[in-house]
């Protein structure tokens, strides 16, 4: 198993990288809730999320504090390294596992950090495209994703089966999701209830839209109001909304990008996010990018 010290580093490496990291047991699983913390059932004002408990609650104990993380190294020895995922920590990760069909998919999965599983399989790291994912990728078997509500084991962890390591392969940054497997990671929709009353909506030369100023300054109002480490998901969100309004004709191309990068930079977000958060949003909505700033 890894030396604490190599551990340690490696946990306050990610915490650094702004990923909140918390300690599992040598079996994949959480650590056991202490003696002492609440139990869920029994007390339902315990939040699980402001819990003071070193490491209850699986996940929700990940944390950036360097102080805490040495505390839980210590604490769990032997334990294995963990990154909570989620709008928290701004990542979804893409798990392959070949053993159940998994494969990477160059098509849909562009280069990005990648980590080499002690099964065999591959964790492919992307920024959080905002939304809603499902828990699996739709119509690939053996491809999972993890996001809000879970977690995946980092390195330098043993594989508790085969006690291999896990490690990262390759020096590619977390890129942006591309936008076809932002669209096979969402939940499939449920089809429309067949009433009287489910009409289409028009969406056309801006009908539909009983005022264009007012919902695009509720979609940037959105952006100035998202609170630090939800900024540049929220201006993501922001760009997919109002890109419905240029496929619905109630804005141009020019005064969209114009109106959400002037946000982005209100909300301190640096040029290259702004750009990816805008392109990302369009093209999620299937709105043509070409002739827009880069």
């Amino acid at each position: 198993m890894p030396e604490p010290p190599q551990l340690l580093q490696a946990a306050l490496t990610l915490a650094r990288d702004g990923w909140p990291v918390f300690l599992l047991g040598r079996t994949k699983r959480p650590v056991a809730n202490c003696p002492a913390c609440p139990k869920a059932g029994q007390h339902t004002r315990h939040d699980p999320e402001a819990c003071e408990c070193l490491t209850c609650h699986g996940f929700y104990a990940a944390t950036r504090d360097p102080h805490r993380i040495t505390a839980m190294v210590h604490a769990v020895p032997g334990g294995m390294l963990a990154i909570r995922t989620g709008h928290v920590s701004d990542l979804a990760v893409i798990d392959i596992d070949p053993r159940n069909g998994g494969r990477i998919l160059p098509d849909l999965m562009t280069p990005t950090r990648c980590v080499y599983t002690g099964s065999g399989g591959w964790h492919l790291y992307y920024r959080h495209p905002g939304g809603t994912l499902a828990a699996k990728l739709r119509g690939y078997p053996g491809i999972d994703i993890k996001a809000d509500g879970g977690y995946v084991v980092a390195p330098p962890s043993l594989h508790p089966s085969t006690r291999r390591p896990y490690r990262w392969v390759g020096h590619w940054p977390v890129n942006e999701m591309p936008a076809p497997l932002i669209a096979s990671a969402r939940p499939a929709e449920a089809p429309p209830a067949a009433t009287p009353a489910a009409r289409p909506t028009p969406t056309t030369n801006g009908q539909g839209i009983s005022s264009p100023p007012a919902l695009l300054a509720a979609h940037l109002d959105a952006v100035a109001r998202a609170p630090e480490g939800r900024r540049r998901t929220t201006l993501y969100g922001a760009a997919r909304g109002v890109a419905r309004m240029v496929a619905a004709g109630a804005l141009t191309h020019h005064d969209a990008y114009a109106a959400l990068y002037d946000a982005g930079l209100r909300a301190e977000q640096v040029h290259r996010d702004i750009h990816a958060a805008i392109v990302g949003g369009f093209r999620a909505e299937s709105v043509a990018t070409e002739g827009i700033a880069a």
